[in-house]
Formats: structure tokens, sequence, C-alpha cells
């Protein structure tokens, strides 16, 4: 096992990182990672505040994201106003936390990252609500890192 600097160290174990509970797949540098997860918060945070257009803002111009409805979206702009109505109507009182689970390097500034989100209540607390498990592939685009194609999926809470 290799440690490698940065905050928090990095652990490699038969190729793979394990960063707090994230599994890095590929050498993605420090750098990389912490713009990854700036992404994923921005988007977690303009969720949460239902502000569409900051969550627009975390996709490239051109991207391609399909929702939990099976619904594919093309592109920044349809992504935000299809947001708008949404965050106003059935996503009003839903909040989720968004942890990283894997990131993967698929090629040299583009990494897929496989997100869980927990549905919360407005202090944060778990709900028990379906739960959502997205797939993004965000890349460093001419205005920063963006998430270029996604997928989410609606899965049962969990039985306890």
């Amino acid at each position: 096992m290799e440690i490698v600097g940065g905050t928090p160290p990095f652990r490699y174990e038969r190729g793979r990182a394990m960063t707090n509970d994230v599994q890095v797949v590929g050498d993605i540098p420090a750098e990389t990672r912490e713009a990854v997860t700036g992404v994923v918060r921005a988007l977690e945070r303009a969720f949460n505040a239902k502000d569409p257009d900051a969550l627009g803002g975390q996709y490239a111009r051109d991207s391609s994201w399909t929702n939990a409805m099976g619904r594919t979206l093309g592109g920044r702009e349809e992504i935000t106003e299809f947001s708008r109505p949404a965050m106003k109507g059935f996503l009003k009182d839903s909040r989720a936390r968004y942890e990283i689970v894997r990131m993967l390097a698929v090629a040299p500034e583009v990494i897929a990252v496989n997100v869980a989100q927990t549905p919360v209540d407005a202090s944060g607390e778990p709900v028990r609500a379906p739960h959502g498990r997205a797939l993004y592939v965000i890349a460093r685009r001419e205005d920063g890192w963006k998430i270029v194609a996604g997928q989410n999926s609606a899965i049962d809470p969990p039985t306890d």
C-alpha cells in the first residue's frame, strides 16, 4: 500500500485508492478529485436550494442527461428549463444528501462519478423515501469542470 500526499491521504491498494468511503480507480490527481467533488457539491446545493440556474450551471452546454423518470434532456439550457417547474412542483419539498461513492479515470480530464443520493429533511436527517443513484461523467471544459453526461436512477429506500 502506498500513501500519497494530500488531504485526506489516499491509500492505494491493488490499483484502487480509497478516500474516506470514496473508491478512486485510476490515476486522478488531487486537484482533479477536488474539482470533481466541487461540481457534485454545487449540484447538491443547487438542488436543495431549488435553484435551477445554479443546477443547470453544473452541466456543459452540450451535455446529455437522463433523469430518474427516463427522460433524456440535451444541453444546459434544456436541463435548466426542465428543472424550473419541477423544483416548484413535485420536487419543491425534496432535499437530498449527495455522497460520492466512486471516481473512475476514463480519460485525461474525464472522470466518471457514482453518487448515492439520500433523501433528507430540512435538518439533514435521512427520511424514508426513494433514494437515487446517479452516474455523472465530469470533464474539464473551456468554462471549467462540468457534467457532460449523466443518468439518475430512483431506487426503493433500504428496508430496516
